[in-house]
């Protein structure tokens, strides 16, 4: 080879490699910058959120001595699902997708039907409440919850929620995962109050859980969000007392499940 092939060849060699040093270096960098892009915020949303409880744990604090007899009859837990739509002025929880019930079990979900519908703007609440024979539409202001956010973090369905815990009306223990990349202060039922949605919650009391199976930030259908109409309208104090006075009637059992009915 002569000494001006020599030249070029090396010449070549050394663009190659340039240009792969390059594309390596072009790589990282959008892959670097993809991963530091600022979240995004949404300020609608549809939500499907799964509805856990452990029946088991539950009938045992309702009555230690009534589960013993028929704790070979429960299910280790029922789960329900519910839509959550919304933005930062009004929102609707309800039923979602039906499940199978097992035929054979004499158990069945508490509280499943509700239909909660929240204006964040004026603080208040509509929410149609089936209790066994008797449905009531419950209109009042928000529920009092004081919550503290902790430095707790989880992700669900691909968003950072931070932990916070909160009671309710100065009885209920909460805890709930919040993002602030959506920009809505709602949650399940007629929990609410933190400075994002909630896409996580829990309980213990209730032995049941709250959480995000599916988030949709488009083509939400917010012309569906409406209070419901139908049922025997009240306050939450008349509500909570009659309740009380029915539940009063089947003893210890009765009393405890009607914080079922106060979220």
């Amino acid at each position: 080879m002569n000494p001006e092939s020599a030249i070029v060849n090396a010449f070549n060699l050394r663009q190659s490699t340039m240009k792969k040093i390059f594309f390596l270096l072009s790589f990282f960098a959008l892959a670097l910058g993809a991963s530091a892009q600022p979240p995004k915020f949404h300020g609608k949303v549809k939500i499907e959120f799964e509805k856990n409880m452990n029946v088991p744990a539950y009938y045992k604090e309702l009555d230690p001595e009534w589960y013993d007899r028929i704790k070979d009859r429960l299910p280790k837990s029922v789960i329900t699902y519910h839509d959550f739509i919304g933005d930062g002025d009004r929102s609707l929880y309800r039923p979602g997708r039906e499940t199978q019930v097992d035929p054979r079990s004499w158990f069945r979900p508490v509280a499943d039907k509700n239909v909660v519908f929240t204006d964040f703007r004026s603080a208040r609440v509509v929410a149609q409440k089936p209790v066994y024979e008797e449905t009531f539409l419950m209109e009042d202001s928000l529920s009092r919850i004081k919550w503290k956010i902790t430095a707790d973090t989880r992700v669900i369905q691909g968003y950072e929620c931070r932990k916070a815990v909160g009671i309710l009306d100065d009885t209920v223990a909460i805890f709930a995962f919040y993002t602030d990349e959506i920009m809505i202060p709602g949650g399940p039922e007629g929990i609410q109050g933190l400075p994002g949605m909630i896409l996580g919650m829990g309980i213990p009391r209730l032995h049941t859980t709250w959480f995000a199976t599916k988030v949709e930030v488009y083509d939400v259908p917010m012309q569906a969000v409406a209070p419901a109409t139908k049922g025997k309208k009240t306050t939450r104090s008349a509500m909570m007392k009659s309740l009380g006075t029915l539940m009063r009637e089947w003893g210890t059992y009765g009393s405890r499940m009607v914080v079922n009915f106060a979220i």
